[in-house]
């Protein structure tokens, strides 16, 4: 179905190029003061510079060659040439019934589908995740659902971080320890163990100690960049180690993602890129792109319109060894080789965009991917707490993302519940939980810092995921005590009773352009704030209309209807942001 918008633009489009004027001035817009009108179109400001005319003739031309149609109930062109639009309550009642009985309620998926690499996530190998990853792992899960169903294909990857210095920080550390383990004999040719000689305990105590005394110890240091590079250069038994503290950390990592509904279609780490590196970093000296600087092989990557200095990217180290950017920009090569994108897209800390604007340059300028694939980087902001400073624990250190999740859902426990098991009321608390850490999350603009307040969050009023989950429970309750059989195949709506059920209605219909733009700015902070006027505009319907006291079983019909469709729609856009509702609160 063509969104209620797109209808008014033909509409309005067809009209200023009938009256003589560019057509891209009729695109209609919501209105930003819905007590005067539905819908406005203010492109007669904008012709009345380019065509040297007053902005109020040309709306009064553009509203004299409308055509008669089954849409438009008013039109008033208000000074200084604003065209103000209402349209018929038919229309609404039409495309609502077109809504709830088409698949998506009307949602056209694209014509032009793309592939798109989403990578998110972001996590490192031997520690647990914390605050920090919250963000990403929230926004990009929306992201992905949102573009999948708008139509794209998207390959979700978590890019694991499992090739730098970490890694041979924690292999050197357990030489230390173990020094007669196979793993370290360079003459052993035998099979590894299968069993890893090491816990998850072990590794995320191991990690910050060796990355405490590398700070304190040069030679503890020079030693962990030596196992990074042979890491790098394939020795076998650290390529082993090396799977073990993957195999041991993706346990941890899976479990603590399934609890924020997160999942990634790939779980590729910076390694996997590690084959793609010498035919890259060939390449890029054939073409006579990288050359040697101070000992390191370097790509220019600055322009002439660049205000601030941009350093040059490193593809590799003095001592040979790949960094991130190089492993980035392999990584960029095996995604095109496996399932070459239209677009990728990072979503990851803001505070990394000058390193993304140098890998996006450097891949362009030696062509390691074609021109016309798009790079995007979504830069978000930090989880503050009160204090406006990255949230930590009360003891000051950073908060681990299960020690998030158990805050919150202790915080949100329904106990008083006679109605409900023990299991019962458990799973509510999860799912309430999840609606308050991710609606919070993502109902800010992706780039924006915001601070994480749980009593906010948590609360059952206001813009937050508890309200919006409490309609929804509260639509559930009203339906189930209604017996009546809707027949959907005709229309069943039927003359409004109140106002705030036509505004109800009007909302609904604008499913179709919310969706679309969301997916066109990468924002789901506009599906947060459109799910929550759905919810403001039901309840203030539901205080106007005693709906299960109505005895007209036409407008019974109707009524059910509407807030059918009204959880439809909520229930979809959930999910798309990622959690969902229960049946009972």
């Amino acid at each position: 179905m063509q969104s209620v918008i797109e209808t008014l633009n033909k509409i309005f489009m067809t009209s200023f190029e009938k009256s003589g004027y560019d057509r891209e001035l009729g695109r209609v817009t919501v209105s930003n003061r819905p007590d005067l009108c539905q819908f406005q179109v203010n492109g007669a400001m904008g012709g009345a510079k380019l065509y040297k005319k007053a902005p109020l003739i040309i709306a009064n031309e553009v509203v004299s060659n409308i055509d008669n149609n089954d849409v438009i109930q008013s039109i008033n062109v208000v000074a200084p040439g604003f065209i103000n639009i209402n349209v018929k309550d038919d229309f609404l009642h039409s495309y609502l019934h077109g809504m709830l009985t088409s698949q998506d309620y009307g949602f056209e998926k694209t014509e032009t589908p793309q592939t798109i690499v989403l990578d998110y996530g972001g996590p490192n190998i031997a520690k647990p995740l914390h605050v920090g990853h919250l963000r990403s792992a929230v926004i990009g899960e929306a992201l992905k659902r949102l573009n999948r169903f708008y139509g794209n294909k998207v390959i979700g990857d978590a890019h694991l971080g499992d090739w730098g210095l970490q890694m041979g920080l924690i292999i050197h550390e357990l030489k230390v320890r173990q020094p007669l383990l196979c793993y370290f004999d360079e003459n052993y040719t035998g099979d590894y163990p299968e069993t890893a000689p090491f816990t998850l305990q072990d590794l995320e105590e191991i990690y910050p100690f060796a990355s405490q005394k590398s700070k304190e110890d040069e030679a503890y240091l020079e030693e962990a960049r030596t196992a990074t590079q042979e890491l790098q250069d394939g020795r076998a038994g650290y390529r082993a180690l090396l799977r073990h503290i993957t195999n041991t950390s993706l346990q941890d990592l899976k479990k603590n993602y399934a609890r924020l509904d997160v999942d990634f279609d790939l779980w590729y780490g910076e390694s996997d890129a590690q084959p793609y590196i010498p035919q890259m970093v060939e390449k890029m000296k054939q073409d006579g792109h990288a050359y040697l600087s101070e000992g390191a092989l370097v790509v220019d990557v600055k322009e002439e319109t660049d205000t601030a200095p941009i350093p040059p990217c490193i593809i590799l180290k003095s001592n040979g060894s790949a960094i991130y950017e190089t492993t980035d920009l392999a990584t960029l090569v095996q995604r095109e080789q496996d399932f070459k994108p239209n677009r990728v897209l990072y979503v990851v800390d803001k505070r990394q965009s000058l390193h993304f604007e140098r890998v996006f340059r450097c891949a362009k300028k030696t062509n390691i991917i074609p021109q016309d694939t798009e790079l995007t980087f979504l830069g978000f902001g930090t989880v503050n707490g009160s204090d406006g400073k990255p949230f930590k624990t009360r003891s000051g250190g950073t908060m681990k993302l299960s020690e998030l999740l158990d805050t919150v859902e202790a915080k949100v426990s329904i106990k008083d519940s006679n109605s409900m098991s023990a299991e019962e009321l458990k799973e509510l608390s999860q799912i309430i939980a999840l609606s308050a850490i991710k609606y919070g999350d993502l109902q800010n603009p992706c780039e924006s810092n915001y601070i994480f307040d749980i009593d906010k969050f948590a609360s059952f009023e206001g813009n937050t995921g508890p309200y919006i989950l409490y309609t929804m429970v509260r639509i559930k309750s009203i339906l189930s005590k209604i017996t009546l059989n809707v027949d959907t195949t005709n229309n069943p709506f039927v003359e409004f009773t109140c106002d705030t059920e036509r505004d109800l209605a009007l909302t609904l219909t604008k499913f179709n352009h919310i969706i679309k733009e969301t997916v066109k700015k990468d924002a789901p902070s506009i599906l947060c704030q459109y799910i929550y006027e759905i919810s403001n505009k039901f309840n203030a319907f539901y205080h106007d209309k005693k709906i299960l006291a109505e005895s007209d079983e036409k407008i019974l019909s109707s009524l059910v209807s509407l807030i059918t469709l009204t959880l439809n729609i909520l229930n979809t856009s959930i999910n798309l942001l990622g959690f969902k509702a229960p049946e009972k609160m």
